[in-house]
């Protein structure tokens, strides 16, 4: 059994530096591993990413991240990550972690993820450069979560991303929305790269559980959807499967608080 903890849009500044302490002051205690879902930092400046990693700096448990929206706003994503991998978080774009827990190994590919929408109203790498150039992104990612997920060869794989892969976990926003709260290519990149359970954030008003169109759980993250300060998700062995790549399945959620 393997409890990941999850949250994402914490957007850390200075105003949020108790909180943030006090919320991860026992995440060691109830969970295995740590996942964080992009928007880390309220506009992307090193500062505010030193808020976060000051509130993480005890935690002795692995720690996966990937970046928001929010994190790249000032233009130095790089100095988000520098200030982040200080502490131990291992910073993920378009690549691929691998921690050990009770002696299983559990693998995190991650990416940013984009905008564009989702099947039957999508938008197209057509027209204007402007707009291929930002469909032509959102590919890009797709594709690099694929190969990250491709690559893990573990048990357990966890498909850590900000923006939503489906519009069930976007549910409570507005539909005019969706095509900037994500896109259904990096869904398609989770199924075929047959991930085991997949994060994201983002959406502030949508809802926490939904499923990839292969059935792969979905779990909306975004820390005013959970309402604490993370979820705990839990790995369970299933012992009459075969298959190394699928021994593992989501157990109902369990929160960390109330």
């Amino acid at each position: 059994m393997i409890r990941v903890a999850a949250v994402g849009d914490v957007h850390a500044g200075p105003d949020s530096r108790r909180q943030l302490k006090e919320a991860f002051a026992d995440v060691d205690e109830v969970a295995d591993l740590l996942l964080l879902a992009g928007d880390l930092t309220k506009s992307g400046s090193p500062d505010e990413a030193a808020v976060l990693a000051d509130a993480l700096t005890g935690v002795d448990i692995p720690m996966v991240a990937v970046l928001g929206n929010h994190d790249h706003h000032s233009d130095r994503p790089h100095d988000v990550r520098r200030v982040l991998g200080s502490v131990r978080i291992q910073m993920l774009e378009g690549t691929s972690a691998v921690v050990e827990a009770h002696g299983v190994r559990v693998g995190v590919a991650g990416v940013k993820g984009f905008g564009g929408g989702f099947e039957d109203a999508s938008a197209a790498d057509f027209g204007e450069p402007e707009t291929k150039a930002y469909i032509r992104h959102t590919k890009e990612r797709a594709a690099a979560l694929q190969r990250a997920l491709d690559g893990l060869d573990t048990p357990i794989r966890i498909a850590l991303m900000h923006y939503a892969p489906i519009r069930q976990t976007l549910e409570g926003e507005h539909p005019e929305l969706f095509p900037w709260l994500g896109s259904y290519l990096l869904a398609e990149a989770c199924d075929r790269g047959g991930a085991n359970l997949v994060i994201h954030g983002h959406a502030h008003h949508g809802r926490e559980r939904g499923r990839t169109p292969a059935g792969i759980p979905v779990r909306n993250v975004a820390a005013p959807v959970l309402g604490h300060p993370y979820a705990i998700y839990v790995m369970e062995e299933r012992h009459a499967e075969s298959s190394p790549r699928s021994r593992f399945a989501l157990r109902d959620p369990v929160d960390a608080r109330g």
